[in-house]
């Protein structure tokens, strides 16, 4: 439902192309406030706006899945995305579904049967079978614990990303929908576990204490 993760979509393409076989790659949810979405249609428009113009977009959102009745409350989507996963659709395909079908599309995804008629027709699924889980304990969990790890990291802006490696590194970004910072951060990490990898084939372990 962030307009500015669709817009850091094609970096995030980049990146697992670039490094494939090389880092592993995964999303998580991390629901946004009811006051962080826009109150009404021509409210997001003006967002839409100024954001398709920063990343000079060929074209232009479409508000048309807002709904000022909801009040803010859009986590079907979300969790239907999450459900998918359980189900069989574990790369980016139902989440970048639901993303385009609400943002460039307008349709109302904030409805529980439309996020599940458009998930389940994207990832081949039983759109039965991923409505029960959507709204299932399991999947309600996951998604509060994956918003808690986001929100513990003190960020407010989406996209946000954590990058770890095996010695222990991490670097977090938090709004930030271009390639080039998290490649050079990807590559300086790389570099330094390589460090460590020859070190440890010459000598071994530390010394026992």
């Amino acid at each position: 439902m962030s307009s500015w993760c669709l817009w850091a979509e094609p970096a995030w393409a980049e990146l697992k192309e670039h490094y494939a076989g090389r880092v592993a790659f995964d999303w998580r949810i991390a629901l946004m406030n009811p006051g962080d979405f826009p109150a009404t249609a021509a409210q997001c428009d003006w967002f839409y706006q100024r954001s398709g113009m920063i990343v000079c977009s060929p074209f232009k959102l479409d508000s048309g899945w807002v709904e000022p009745a909801r009040q803010g409350d859009y986590r079907a989507a979300d969790l239907v995305a999450e459900a998918a996963r359980d189900l069989g659709a574990t790369d980016d395909t139902v989440r970048l579904a639901l993303a385009n079908a609400a943002l460039r599309e307008g349709k109302k995804i904030g409805d529980l049967a439309t996020a599940v008629a458009v998930a389940a027709k994207a990832g081949r699924l039983n759109a039965r079978k991923l409505r029960a889980h959507a709204t299932s304990a399991t999947v309600e969990a996951r998604v509060a614990a994956s918003t808690a790890e986001f929100r513990a990291h003190q960020l407010s802006q989406r996209p946000a990303f954590i990058v770890t490696d095996v010695i222990g590194d991490k670097a977090v970004f938090s709004g930030l929908a271009s390639a080039a910072p998290l490649a050079a951060t990807v590559d300086a990490m790389l570099a330094d576990c390589a460090g460590y990898a020859s070190h440890a084939a010459h000598f071994g372990k530390p010394p026992a204490a």
